[in-house]
């Protein structure tokens, strides 16, 4: 009689995990789907400005303008720091 409720659980627990074999198998399937969506995606916006030489132009002019915004912004950044230091050096 042990024998056989052990071998119930045994199928029980061999059942279950088959089940979260599956499960897993699905959301991983489903992981892979959606990477294959986005590189899909990716090679047709590489494909799209390799051979749009008006686009390669204007995302290398937002790169360069973002860049120099970038610079602008740090600088600024830096005179506020030292401006507020120097401001709290004279309240003391």
């Amino acid at each position: 009689m042990a024998e056989s409720e052990s071998q119930e659980g045994d199928d029980y627990n061999r059942g279950k995990m088959v089940e979260n074999i599956k499960t897993d198998m699905e959301e991983l399937l489903e992981e892979m789907e959606k990477l294959t969506v986005r590189a899909a995606w990716m090679a047709y916006s590489y494909t799209a400005i390799q051979s749009n030489a008006d686009l390669s132009n204007a995302m290398q002019h937002s790169e360069d303008a973002f860049l120099m915004c970038k610079e602008q912004m740090e600088k600024k950044w830096q005179e506020v720091l030292l401006e507020s230091r120097g401001e709290g050096e004279k309240k003391e």
